[in-house]
């Protein structure tokens, strides 16, 4: 798979340097780490990423109503992260369950990138 360009959302510090560094590891590109929806859809609009990586669960927002938004300016393939088991109802979503493993990450990635690609092919 090619390095991606990689937004992640989580609010929690600690958890989205892991994430960033993992990423990194993995030969991806982390753009950004944002912590609030309005600062994730800025961002998103700012740095065109390839995939975005975002947690439910925000202390200011919500991660998905940030990528709904985003979505009406562009699609951007997304993973959403959760503690809880979670529906989203957002078209094309991939979930990942917390706490997740790296061999974890990178099947999402790839279902997430792929799923986007079939969805742009398909009229």
């Amino acid at each position: 798979m090619k390095a991606l360009r990689i937004l992640v959302v989580e609010d929690n510090a600690v958890i989205g340097m892991l994430l960033s560094l993992t990423l990194k590891a993995m030969g991806h590109e982390v753009c950004a780490v944002e912590a609030s929806e309005d600062r994730a859809v800025a961002t998103a609009l700012r740095c065109s990423p390839d995939l975005m990586i975002v947690d439910v669960a925000l202390g200011h927002g919500s991660g998905l109503r940030a990528v709904e938004t985003i979505l009406r300016t562009r699609h951007v393939p997304h993973i959403f992260m959760s503690g809880a088991p979670l529906q989203t109802g957002v078209r094309g979503s991939i979930v990942l369950r917390k706490p997740f493993v790296e061999a974890e990450l990178a099947v999402a990635i790839e279902h997430a990138v792929t799923a986007s690609a079939e969805a742009s092919a398909s009229p």
